[in-house]
Formats: C-alpha cells, sequence, structure tokens
C-alpha cells in the first residue's frame, strides 16, 4: 500500500510539473488543421490521393497480413501484432519515400535558384520566371512548374498559383524559395538575385555536409532494420512447429511476444533516433 501511494504522489506531482518539463511546441494554425496522414501523402509525392485511400490500405493489409500468420502459426496475439505492423507498413513506406525525395530534391534547389536568377536577369517578371521553369526545370520536379504554369494562365493570381505550388511540392526549401518569391513580388526591389545566390550556395553547401554525415551513418538504419526483424523471422520458425505453437500459446508465451514487441519497438526507435538527422520543417507549409 505504501509503494502504491507512493507512485500515485509521484506521478502526481510529475504531471504537475509536465508543464515546465516538456512545453508544448507552437505550431500554425495551417498545419494544425491538417491531419498526419494527410500531411504524409503530400510530402511522399501523393497529394492527390485521398486521406481515405490510404485509411483503407492500412486497415485491408492489416486485415490480410493477421490473417497469413493466424493461418500459418494458430497464434492470436501473434496475428494481431502482425497486422498492427502490416497496418503500419504504408506509413512507413511513405515516410522512407518522403526521405528519399526531399534527398534526391535537396540536389536540384540550387539549380531552380540558378535558373530563376538566370531568367530574371534576361528581363522575364516574376510570374513569367516561374512559369518558364516548366521547361527548364529538373524532369524530377518539373510536374510541379507545369501544374503552376497552368494554374497562372487560368486564374492569372501569382499567389494563389505559388498556394499550390507549395503543397505540390511540400518541401522545407521549397518553401523557403516560394516565400522568397512572395516578399519580392509584394515589396519589390532589387535584392531578389542576390538572395536566390545566397539561398542556393546555401543549400548546395547544406546537402554537401548531410551526404556526407547520411554516408557514414547508413549502418545504423541497417543494424537497426536487422536487429528487429531477425528475433521475429526466429519466432515464426519455432511458432510453426507444434511444441512452439503450445508453448506460445500459454499464458507465459504471449507474455513473452508482448514484451519482446514492446522491446523491438523502442529499440528500433532508439537506434533510428541515434542515427538520424534533423530534418527542417515546413515553416511556411
Amino acid at each position: 500500500m505504501t509503494v502504491l501511494l507512493g507512485a500515485v504522489l509521484g506521478s502526481g506531482l510529475l504531471l504537475c510539473a509536465a508543464p515546465w518539463l516538456w512545453p508544448p511546441r507552437e505550431r500554425t494554425a495551417r498545419v494544425s488543421k491538417r491531419s498526419r496522414l494527410r500531411r504524409i501523402l503530400e510530402e511522399a509525392g501523393y497529394s492527390r490521393t485521398p486521406t481515405r485511400t490510404l485509411v483503407a490500405v492500412m486497415v485491408g493489409l492489416g486485415v490480410v497480413t493477421a490473417s497469413v500468420v493466424w493461418l500459418v502459426t494458430l497464434l492470436t496475439v501473434l496475428a494481431l501484432l502482425a497486422g498492427l505492423a502490416g497496418a503500419a507498413a504504408p506509413v512507413l513506406f511513405l515516410r522512407g519515400r518522403r526521405l528519399r525525395l526531399r534527398k534526391a530534391r535537396r540536389q536540384l534547389w540550387p539549380d531552380i535558384c540558378d535558373l530563376l536568377v538566370a531568367a530574371i536577369r534576361v528581363g522575364l517578371s516574376l510570374p513569367d520566371a516561374v512559369a518558364s521553369l516548366a521547361e527548364s526545370a529538373p524532369p524530377a520536379i518539373r510536374p510541379a512548374f507545369v501544374v503552376f504554369a497552368r494554374d497562372l494562365r487560368a486564374s492569372g493570381r501569382f499567389e494563389s498559383s505559388l498556394d499550390r505550388l507549395k503543397d505540390t511540392l511540400a518541401d522545407p526549401i521549397a518553401d523557403r524559395i516560394a516565400e522568397t518569391l512572395r516578399m519580392a513580388r509584394q515589396v519589390g526591389g532589387t535584392e531578389l538575385t542576390g538572395v536566390l545566390r545566397a539561398l542556393s550556395a546555401s543549400v548546395r553547401a547544406d546537402a554537401a555536409l548531410r551526404g556526407e554525415v547520411e554516408a557514414r551513418q547508413s549502418w545504423i538504419r541497417g543494424a537497426a532494420v536487422l536487429g528487429s526483424i531477425a528475433p521475429w523471422v526466429i519466432l515464426g520458425l519455432l511458432a510453426m512447429r507444434p511444441e512452439g505453437r503450445d508453448a506460445y500459446a500459454s499464458a507465459e508465451g504471449m507474455l513473452v511476444i508482448v514484451a519482446g514487441a514492446i522491446v523491438s519497438v523502442v529499440a528500433y526507435r532508439i537506434m533510428l533516433r541515434i542515427g538520424r538527422l534533423p530534418e527542417p520543417e515546413r515553416w511556411f507549409g
């Protein structure tokens, strides 16, 4: 009883101090209104895919995975864990695709800045300079500027077309470039080319540094994936044998499986946290 009262008292004191220990992060109103799944879809390059489609894929894949594991092992707890893993697989795929897209595009933004500077120096207006990227931009991001040029011709409104371009690209560096162009459009000035050149040099130096660090830390992610998958492959092989199935079907066996799942998830997250570089946030997204 004394231990229980002490635990309750300690929990109460921790909750009282929580606002100072873990202050809430500030978020813009626009970001807070978007669902997390919607944001992941946009940043992974699937901005036209409805959120309900992703939810349906998650549910369907979870059910199929759980059914297959249950038919093979006849273990309910293992089937439930497999269903959760299957449901989380599309989100993990989208997050990986988002990182790959950002890494690939990080090498292209300096070229975009250089193309904008060249278009402005030859006398094009700012909207026409951005629209010209529909023909001169690198093929990987050219479709987004094609949509921008079409919107600009249809509406003639640079601000709204620029907002849609930001939503299509869904990239922190693209947000910085777009907001720089917006400010130059609104307040004018002659320093736009200098700002774009400075931004290009900064992005190029950041990409080179990140590439070097990511190459040295790539083994951490590989070790995390291998260390998380290997025990479950062995568990699946053991559960396919009758004596192993009977052992893991007991209360102690289910407790071991649940504890192993918790330890695997926590260890995987820690390994990724160690090897992850901080990604720039979309301040204006």
